[in-house]
């Protein structure tokens, strides 16, 4: 869900230099190992609770920070800051243990139907990177079937009360974001499901072959079921797409990033090979080095074998521009590239590709403006 330009009024006001510099070097102190870990490093300048509170909720990584400084001296982690990220904590087990509830009935449905299907992202996903299901909220269960099966799962998942939410039943969303929300219940009980069958939104290069996600998909074990969830690899991927949706609608992704950092430091040499071949044949070179130079840049550079190449992904972009695009993209002083230099970079420079993804995306903004448009009644209350 895009974040709504209010959240970040508060923070343009501010000057949160000395707040975004404390997030990073918490985020860094997180995925630190040896000397550096045991030293517990995070800065001790006065900081303004409020705004740490805005940038680690809009990046999603308070609970990333709140272990962090369980590292370091309790001088460098203000109790009302502590009290903030526990609170936070709780909220996010509370929801990602309801997602995780849901998750295993839509499982049982689909799986009875002989649906084929992945579960993407979310409390499955966490603790495959860092062996917690409560790293990050999540309060939709995200699901991937075939463009085939797509209206079956749909059939499927209104059998157990979830329906069609709002402007999700437009044609823009049906068709060109390849998705629908399904929401079941009301109130503080509400279940989301977004039902995909696309993966990503026009304007950054899609995979092409989505159906490919279903095939490599492993399984894992919850509260003693086998779930579908995707490899390594696409795991890695879908973060990286994350990152070039969240660059596209200027977004924060700290969240994203840290990610791809969990993923990658899992993988062996030959591994990274076989994933920059793999992204490659995907159509997707460019936006995995576009994640891979975020994390580098957000976390610090890394020996990873794909480093050296990542950087050359958006080379007119300061790393330190590029370093605020990712934690702190409401910052007035940043200078966006335009979206197609964007988009060119992220399809290799390579012309047959990037004319039918910018024509794609052309079609996908003129149905928006023709199918999204708002009604009388929203026009006048404006």
């Amino acid at each position: 869900m895009a974040v709504q330009e209010g959240s970040y009024e508060r923070l343009r006001a501010a000057d949160c230099a000395d707040e975004v510099a404390y997030v990073q070097a918490c985020l860094r102190l997180f995925f630190a190992s040896g000397p550096a870990a045991a030293a517990g490093e995070a800065p001790g300048a006065a900081i303004s609770l409020a705004s740490v509170a805005d940038i680690v909720r809009l990046n999603k990584v308070a609970t990333f920070v709140l272990k962090a400084l369980s590292r370091a001296p309790a001088t460098q982690a203000p109790p009302e800051l502590r009290a903030w990220l526990d609170t936070y904590r709780r909220r996010t087990v509370s929801m990602n243990s309801s997602c995780m509830m849901d998750s295993m009935a839509i499982h049982q449905v689909l799986r009875d139907r002989q649906i084929d299907f992945v579960f993407l992202k979310g409390p499955f996903q966490q603790q495959l990177l860092y062996g917690d299901h409560f790293m990050k909220p999540s309060g939709d269960v995200d699901l991937l079937v075939s463009p085939g099966g797509f209206f079956k799962a749909r059939e499927a998942l209104r059998s157990i009360g979830y329906e069609v939410a709002g402007k999700s039943r437009s044609v823009w969303w049906l068709r060109f974001l390849g998705e629908q929300h399904m929401l079941r219940g009301g109130g503080l009980k509400q279940s989301t499901v977004d039902l995909h069958y696309r993966l990503q939104q026009p304007g950054s290069p899609s995979p092409r072959d989505t159906d490919g996600f279903l095939r490599r998909k492993r399984e894992v074990e919850i509260a003693g079921a086998r779930v579908p969830f995707t490899s390594a690899s696409d795991t890695l991927l879908l973060s990286c797409i994350s990152v070039a949706k969240a660059f596209f609608n200027r977004e924060p992704c700290a969240g994203y990033v840290c990610d791809i950092r969990a993923s990658t430091s899992l993988l062996s040499e030959a591994e990274q090979q076989s994933v920059l071949a793999y992204a490659a044949g995907q159509g997707l070179a460019g936006t995995l080095l576009l994640g891979l130079r975020a994390a580098d840049v957000l976390l610090g550079g890394s020996d990873m074998l794909l480093s050296e190449r990542a950087t050359r992904i958006l080379s007119r972009i300061e790393n330190a521009d590029l370093f605020h695009m990712v934690i702190a993209p409401w910052l007035s002083s940043l200078r966006w590239p335009q979206r197609r230099t964007v988009l060119w970079e992220l399809c290799g420079r390579e012309p047959v590709r990037y004319l039918a993804e910018a024509g794609w995306a052309a079609s996908a903004d003129l149905s928006r403006r023709i199918f999204e448009r708002p009604t009388v009644s929203e026009a006048d209350g404006r």
